[in-house]
C-alpha cells in the first residue's frame, strides 16, 4: 500500500489545528485491578491535570462483571470530561455506552467497530511498529493508531520495540492522531511528544508513582508541552 494512495476518515483529527498541532496529551491506561479503593485513584489522576482519556482494561471478567466494575469509572470520567475507552471488547462498549473501543490486532475490524457503537465512537488500533498495520487502520476508520511499546514495560508482554521516528513519519503524512504506548514516564516522554506524538499512552509511571496518581500527571505537564 502506498500512502499517496490512502484517504482517511477525518475522525479524531477535528480536534487538530490544520496548521500545527497542539499540545500532547495525557491517555492513561487502567491497571489491572480496578476494584477497591481504585475509583478514588482515578479521580486523583484525573484532578492532577489535564486528561483526554481513560482506558479501561480488565481481563478475565465477565461482561456482567465487567460492567459493574466500570459504572463508577466511567461516572468520574464523564464529571472530568475524559473520553471512557474498553479495551479490546466492542460488545462490552457497546454495553456501557462507552466513548470508543480500543482494537488490538486481533479484536476485530475497525468496521465492524463503527457498525456497531455509531458514528461519533472513538476507535484506536493498536499497530505495534508497523507502518502498513496504522495505515490499514486509517483507511478501515480508526479515529487513532498506537504504536509500541517504545520502552520497557512491566504492564504487558510486548514483541514490537519501534523507533521514535515512526511518530514523526506519521504525523507529518496524514492527520489522524497517533498515541505512543510502552514504559513512557516523565523521565523518557519527552523524545516522544518531539517526534510527534499526538498522545502519550501511560500506566504504571501514574498509577505505581509514590506520591499518588495525581502527582503522576501533574509531572507530566512539561513534557507534554510542544
Amino acid at each position: 500500500m502506498d500512502e499517496d494512495d490512502l484517504t482517511l476518515d477525518p475522525g479524531f483529527a477535528q480536534r487538530f489545528e490544520a496548521r500545527g498541532r497542539p499540545d500532547c496529551q495525557l491517555y492513561l491506561i487502567s491497571p489491572l485491578d480496578v476494584g477497591g479503593d481504585f475509583p478514588d485513584r482515578l479521580r486523583a489522576a484525573l484532578e492532577g491535570g489535564p486528561v483526554a482519556a481513560f482506558q479501561f482494561r480488565v481481563k478475565g471478567a465477565d461482561q456482567h462483571e465487567a460492567a459493574k466494575l466500570a459504572e463508577p469509572l466511567q461516572r468520574i470520567c464523564a464529571k472530568h470530561e475524559v473520553a471512557f475507552i474498553v479495551n479490546d471488547d466492542m460488545g462490552l462498549a457497546k454495553r456501557l455506552g462507552a466513548d470508543g473501543v480500543h482494537l488490538g490486532q486481533g479484536d476485530g475490524d475497525p468496521r465492524e467497530a463503527r457498525a456497531l457503537l455509531g458514528p461519533n465512537a472513538q476507535i484506536g488500533v493498536t499497530c505495534h511498529d508497523s507502518r502498513h498495520l496504522a495505515m490499514e487502520a486509517g483507511e478501515a476508520g480508526a479515529d487513532y493508531v498506537a504504536f509500541g511499546a517504545f520502552f520497557p514495560t512491566i504492564t504487558k508482554d510486548t514483541q514490537h520495540r519501534p523507533e521514535p521516528s515512526i511518530l514523526g513519519w506519521w504525523s507529518t503524512l496524514f492527520e489522524i492522531p497517533c498515541v505512543a504506548i510502552g514504559g513512557i514516564t516523565p523521565d523518557n516522554g519527552r523524545v516522544l511528544v518531539e517526534a510527534g506524538a499526538d498522545f502519550l499512552a501511560v500506566c504504571g509511571a501514574v498509577w505505581n508513582h509514590p506520591q499518588g496518581p495525581g502527582a503522576a500527571v501533574a509531572a507530566f505537564r512539561d513534557v507534554l508541552k510542544r
